[in-house]
């Protein structure tokens, strides 16, 4: 025998959701960070990240999959929570060069990450991912109105 399952809890109210994902976006340090390559090829890690209030800073060398994906495409998909708190991130990339990057940034990068990119082997890249849209939800009860971002403006 099954136990019933538990009811939902209400939804939360979009400006709820709005500072819950300011408030993932301010706290967690990693996520995972989707690509893709120019021919379309696919490719999942997760990545430290720091978050400035207006985009998202990581840090992978420039020649994995996700640098180079990165580099082509100027784009990048983010998933912070889990399952049932997903946080999803569609935005533009920006790439930097190691030493372009201002060394009060790249401090706060390696203190919030616990890695500093810049004393790693090989050639690391920033990559600066500017949320263009923004989705939060927890239960299938919040899949309406998920949306809290939409072409780089906050819709609530």
């Amino acid at each position: 025998m099954t136990a019933d399952p538990q009811p939902l809890p209400a939804p939360r109210p979009r400006a709820r959701r709005r500072r819950d994902t300011e408030h993932r976006l301010g706290g967690d340090t990693d996520a995972w960070v989707a690509t893709a390559s120019p021919e379309g090829v696919p490719h999942l890690v997760p990545l430290s990240f720091d978050w400035d209030g207006e985009a998202l800073l990581v840090s992978t060398p420039a020649d994995s999959p996700t640098g180079r994906n990165m580099a082509a495409t100027r784009a990048a998909r983010v998933g912070l929570g889990h399952t049932r708190d997903v946080t999803m991130v569609e935005g533009g990339v920006e790439v930097i060069g190691m030493e372009e990057l201002p060394k009060e940034r790249a401090d706060r990068f390696a203190e919030r990450a616990g890695f500093d990119p810049r004393a790693g082997e090989g050639a690391y890249l920033w990559f600066r991912i500017t949320p263009r849209r923004i989705q939060a939800w927890r239960e299938v009860n919040e899949m309406a109105g998920r949306e809290l971002m939409r072409d780089g403006r906050w819709s609530v």
